[in-house]
């Protein structure tokens, strides 16, 4: 295949990937369909299924494309919880929440997609944070952590970064700590 051809093949899933990423975290898994995302990256129908399969592979596939959970794990454990209670309250605050999140917490209902889900939040944040951790019951120390994390995507969905009065970040950030202590201690 020669160069411009394959440029312009990966330029056209890049922008398949782009739209659906953006759809995915507006809509949700179930109200996003094929044509849609085709419209959205101005691209053919049939190249979404030749380059993803499936609307559930190419769900999978965005999801991917977010990493794992973005620094935070980086440090010493006695930090972390401070790096995921200010992990959190930068995205109650911010206008702009995690894609995957936003995702998560718009596509959750969505039977064909649950083992994704489920798999994606294992590991890039549930399994993670267990091996980050040390002592016993890492994982349900990871598992009720987690749920934290995955709840914020849920409330800010709900709420949006100024429905409701958050008090000073700081304030935000040193309760949250206080809460990730107590989820994170063995």
């Amino acid at each position: 295949m020669d160069e411009g051809r394959r440029r312009c093949r990966e330029d056209t899933r890049r922008r398949i990937l782009e739209a659906a990423r953006r759809l995915f975290a507006e809509h949700g898994y179930d109200h996003v369909t094929m044509r849609l995302i085709a419209a959205e990256a101005d691209a053919n129908i049939a190249l979404i299924n030749r380059y993803f399969g499936s609307k559930r592979e190419l769900f999978a596939e965005v999801l991917a494309l977010q990493g794992r959970f973005p620094g935070v794990l980086d440090g010493p454990e006695e930090e972390l919880p401070r790096r995921l209670a200010e992990y959190v309250a930068e995205r109650l605050r911010s206008d702009r929440g995690s894609p995957v999140l936003e995702a998560l917490a718009r596509s959750s209902a969505s039977p064909e997609i649950h083992g994704i889900l489920r798999d994606r939040v294992n590991s890039a944040i549930m399994e993670p944070l267990a091996a980050r951790l040390s002592g016993a019951d890492a994982r349900l120390r990871a598992a009720v952590a987690t749920a934290l994390v995955t709840g914020s995507g849920t409330f800010r969905q709900l709420y949006g970064p100024e429905a409701i009065e958050l008090p000073e970040h700081e304030a935000v950030v040193e309760r949250l700590t206080r809460m990730f202590q107590v989820c994170l201690e063995a």
